[in-house]
């Protein structure tokens, strides 16, 4: 493989994301390297891997994810780390977010319906409600008060009772916290709190074993021990569990849309929410700008997913020998598009590193682009909006420092400690925050 400088290992270390996504590095790399050679040294208990090519360009970015036939989402999954074994590897494929179309088609399908942007407006009252409810005035931990409403939101979808939505967050932790010590093991829901099946999955939970892949269907017997309990329960014929139960699926495909709604569906949304309030309070003119026009909230909430967008990367792999970028990439090699940097990417958006709350047009790629843009954006952005909707009518300022997650995927915070005060509704008169019509956001591709 070609040699490159030293620093592009950096982009593959967990801890170099510890401290701030490498924006400096990925702009020299778009400028001079754009699809360069990454090598996967050891990490921890983390095996060594063969090294993948990372892509930073907008254009070239988008061209992967488009076009399945060249870069797939199957061959080797979508993270960069191989699974363990070939058998971790043939249960993986069997999530949809994994497939190539049309097999990823077919799982789409069966429960798109419960993202259209109509059922998601039917959810919206409640959303926002709920978001209202959410704020107290004095010192609170941002990342953990926003975390409420993902995962509450995610819980009504699927189906689970609301004594059990915490282990939807535990479980996401650990699967996407896995290379920060204080996730990997996480484990706070009040089991005395829990429903029978609740309590079923907690005791089904495996010792927390380092180097185990925390994807692994060993690692996550406990998240299928209550997807299992939960099918078999009454539960509403809306919901996306119902969907699923109809759908035809297999055991190995309804453990991963399990899987895929409980981790994804809520993981994202805890890490970009906060970090678009830290965004907004590390650009206070832009929040005081949006303060005075809160018809800007539409945009506003694109340009923090710009911004700060949850997801840094994902990984595909390339199914014949071809040219990406001026390299020669080879069939079975892995490819990954890095979201962080195209959405940087100087070619598209002026000025890239200004945020900038009235951005027009947006075209970033935070929930993705082609077959796998996000099943679940127009329900994302709803929740954006009725959190930061709400926050306007609240003075909020840092109360303490930020914490980053140590992860190369998530770009996510432990913790935001800030202070909040009730201040004057924002200026617009009308209905307030909770009910007032919210600008409708562009759209960037069909998300069902």
């Amino acid at each position: 493989m070609p040699a490159n400088p030293p620093e592009t290992g950096d982009v593959f270390l967990p801890s170099t994301y510890a401290t701030a996504v490498p924006y400096g590095l990925f702009a020299r790399l778009r400028e001079e390297d754009p699809v360069c050679w990454v090598p996967e040294p050891a990490v921890g208990p983390w095996r060594a891997g063969p090294g993948y090519w990372a892509v930073f360009r907008h254009a070239d970015v988008k061209h992967v994810l488009r076009t399945p036939e060249d870069f797939s989402s199957h061959l080797g999954a979508t993270q960069i780390r191989d699974p363990d074994t070939p058998a971790d590897l043939r249960f993986v494929q069997a999530m949809m977010l994994n497939m190539d179309p049309p097999g990823h088609s077919r799982l789409r399908r069966i429960v798109a319906a419960a993202f259209t942007p109509r059922a998601v407006r039917a959810l919206e009252r409640a959303i926002a409600e709920r978001a209202a409810a959410l704020f107290a005035a004095g010192e609170c931990d941002f990342v953990e008060v926003a975390a409420d409403l993902p995962v509450w939101t995610l819980a009504h979808v699927m189906g689970v009772p609301p004594r059990d939505s915490r282990l939807l967050y535990d479980w996401a932790s650990r699967v996407i916290g896995y290379q920060d010590d204080d996730y990997a093991a996480l484990s706070t829901a009040d089991v005395a709190s829990l429903s029978p099946m609740g309590r079923l999955a907690v005791a089904a939970r495996p010792e927390p074993r380092p180097g185990v892949n925390p994807r692994s269907r060993a690692a996550l017997a406990d998240m299928f021990t209550y997807a299992h309990a939960l099918a078999k329960t009454p539960i509403d014929d809306k919901s996306v569990m119902s969907a699923m139960r109809r759908g035809g699926l297999t055991e190995e495909e309804f453990e991963n849309m399990f899987f895929l709604f409980a981790v994804a569906g809520n993981e994202t949304l805890r890490n970009g929410i906060p970090g678009g309030l830290l965004t907004l309070l590390d650009h206070p003119g832009e929040l005081a700008r949006l303060r005075a026009d809160p018809s800007l909230l539409g945009s506003a909430v694109e340009e923090m997913l710009r911004f700060w967008p949850p997801v840094v990367h994902f990984r595909r792999t390339a199914t014949r020998d071809l040219t990406l970028g001026g390299r020669r990439i080879r069939a079975g090699d892995k490819v990954v598009v890095y979201h962080a940097s195209a959405n940087r990417d100087p070619a598209v958006f002026p000025d890239p590193d200004r945020f900038d709350v009235a951005r027009s047009p947006n075209d970033h790629v935070s929930f993705g682009f082609g077959p796998h843009v996000c099943l679940g954006a127009h329900l994302a952005r709803a929740q954006f909006r009725a959190i930061f909707g709400e926050l306007l009518s609240w003075d909020v300022e840092p109360a303490g420092a930020p914490m980053r997650l140590t992860s190369n995927f998530q770009n996510g915070l432990k913790h935001l400690p800030v202070r909040l005060k009730k201040g004057e509704a924002p200026s617009g008169g009308g209905a307030p925050p909770a009910e007032r019509r919210r600008p409708r956001p562009p759209s960037y591709g069909p998300t069902a």
